[in-house]
């Protein structure tokens, strides 16, 4: 999976059944330290909106895609 999340200036990379995460170890400027594709972190309260804002708006998209090429 790779979800890039805006307003984290973040890619998920994993998600786990518990609900860490792994995200893509080069995170962007200004955002917290980089860090290695092997670690996981549970993601603030903040950051999960944020995860599932981006992951809904990516399915809205993929439907879109879908029905286009269906049509």
């Amino acid at each position: 999976m790779h979800l890039y999340v805006e307003t984290m200036d973040a890619i998920v990379i994993e998600v786990s059944d518990d609900g860490r995460v792994r995200y893509e170890s080069n995170r962007g400027a200004g955002s917290s330290p980089a860090m290695s594709e092997s670690e996981w972190s549970t993601p603030t309260l903040q950051e999960r909106r944020a995860i599932l804002h981006a992951a809904n708006n990516e399915i809205a998209a993929l439907n879109e895609l879908l029905e286009a090429l269906d049509s």
